[in-house]
């Protein structure tokens, strides 16, 4: 398998196969502590060869630098089929997250695992706003 895509964005969408993603961003701005972000997504396009289909359980987990989960964890299943005819398949997934919880400062990170392994990781931060001019 290859992880075509992994974001962490304002929403997405998958439309007939296509994975639509907008704003994406690795650093969230807040005044105080904790932080609370209304609404953002995580997606995942994620390229399966023939040899792979079956299923694959998923999990998403947000975690701070010590490790400790601050977000829910999201689970799933993807259940692949490789239509006759093609070698690979390329699958998306989209967790809509709200109201996630930052109780500090500091830097944060979102893992993607399949079957057991983390496939791929996302940096985050979250911050105070740069002084204004």
């Amino acid at each position: 398998m290859n992880i075509e895509a992994f974001l962490l964005c304002d929403a997405a969408t998958n439309q007939q196969g296509k994975l639509n993603v907008l704003g994406a961003f690795d650093v969230i701005f807040t005044r105080k502590v904790p932080a609370i972000h209304p609404a953002c997504a995580v997606a995942a396009r994620i390229r399966f060869e023939k040899v792979e289909e079956g299923s694959h359980p998923v999990k998403i987990t947000i975690i701070d630098e010590d490790g400790k989960s601050i977000g829910p964890r999201l689970d799933t299943t993807a259940s692949v089929r490789i239509p006759d005819g093609m070698a690979s398949f390329g699958s998306n997934l989209i967790f809509n997250l709200q109201r996630i919880t930052f109780p500090d400062y500091g830097k944060y990170r979102i893992d993607l695992a399949i079957d057991g392994q983390i496939k791929s990781s996302l940096p985050l931060s979250v911050i105070q706003p740069p002084e204004q001019l």
